[in-house]
This record gives C-alpha cells, structure tokens and sequence, in this order.
C-alpha cells in the first residue's frame, strides 16, 4: 500500500502580503519543487536538491 504525503508549501518571507511575483517551494526530499504562488494548480518544476542549491547559491553572488 502505497503512502501518500502531505506537500508543504512555502514562501519566502521577502515575499511579503500585497500579491507579488511569487514563488513556493516544498522539499520532496530528495527533491525539491517549485511553483507560481499565483497558480498553485499550474506546472511544477522538480529539480535535486543540489541543483536548488547552486541556484540558490548563484543568487547570492
């Protein structure tokens, strides 16, 4: 029997209140996903964790 999850989804919290341009993420260990906080019914990017965090990593550049 397979067991399902519960996805936690989460903003930054630079993000702020007014209805921006938005992220979520939710970890899927070993993955993590992305979506438009604006479409959370929409498309879902999975990406490694590592991967997420070179990206995130190259922001702070």
């Amino acid at each position: 029997m397979e067991t399902r999850r519960q996805t936690t989804w989460r903003k930054s919290s630079y993000s702020g209140s007014n209805g921006g341009d938005c992220v979520e993420v939710a970890d899927l260990t070993p993955h993590i996903a992305i979506r438009d906080s604006k479409n959370p019914g929409g498309a879902v990017l999975t990406v490694s964790r590592r991967r997420f965090e070179d990206f995130i990593n190259s922001l702070a550049v």
